[in-house]
């Protein structure tokens, strides 16, 4: 299945907390999108990877995206090498992205900036026709994506750009609720995280609220880039 946006993420949740409200917005306006975690998350303090999986597919199903795929890479100990990357260009031959949206390039987390070098790698690699991979016994033609842009997750990295979310703020929250082992439960007896806290989901919408303030609107979610993109008149920015 060809889509317009191609979102990975090195754990589940990370899309969900990152650019689902951006992701919404696409699909509202008729593109198809797609989510890629590479990981499980089986690291993580709270849940299980079982769990972790049933919670992914819940939030695929709130935003409506076309697909949901694991590619099941060892939380914490993947590596930037040629076997995990030729798995990543399966995929973005095999969906065919315009775009794609990956983790932020650094943060507290070690997983994201080493997983974003990683999808930008792969993305470049995957439109060489001498890099040869197969799906299904099919063989695959090279493919590049036109764009990739870097979610911005925990700590704080200045946006390159910004899109307005406002509209879909409480499909975003389902989303993220769906994670429910992970986030906020009073009745959990789970240890508490850096993301288990009651504020945790009003810290995203404070962060997402100084990013819309720039552009006059309430809420938006921000992104970085490598390559700086093009426009093709002033008046696209307004």
């Amino acid at each position: 299945m060809k889509v317009d946006i191609l979102a990975i993420g090195i754990h589940p949740d990370d899309v969900e907390l990152s650019c689902s409200g951006t992701l919404l917005k696409h699909i509202a306006l008729g593109k198809k999108v797609g989510i890629l975690d590479l990981t499980l998350g089986e690291l993580g303090t709270r849940g299980s990877a079982e769990l972790r999986t049933k919670e992914a597919m819940t939030a695929a199903k709130i935003q409506g995206v076309s697909f949901r795929t694991q590619l099941n890479f060892r939380d914490g100990f993947f590596a930037n090498d040629d076997k995990h990357q030729l798995k990543v260009i399966e995929q973005i031959r095999k969906h065919q992205p315009e775009i794609i949206l990956c983790n932020a390039v650094n943060d507290r987390h070690p997983d994201h900036g080493r997983a974003a070098k990683m999808v930008a790698d792969a993305c470049f690699y995957s439109g060489l026709i001498k890099i040869e991979t197969s799906l299904e016994n099919e063989k695959q033609g090279a493919w590049r994506p036109k764009a990739v842009y870097h979610y911005i997750q925990d700590q704080y990295i200045h946006p390159d750009f910004v899109i307005d979310v406002t509209e879909f703020i409480e499909k975003k929250h389902q989303a993220i609720m769906a994670f429910s082992s992970q986030f906020y439960d009073p009745s959990s007896k789970e240890p508490e995280t850096p993301i288990s806290g009651k504020d945790f989901l009003a810290n995203i919408n404070a962060k997402m609220s100084v990013w819309g303030r720039a552009i006059n609107v309430q809420y938006a979610e921000g992104f970085t880039v490598n390559r700086y993109p093009g426009i093709k008149n002033l008046f696209d920015l307004i």
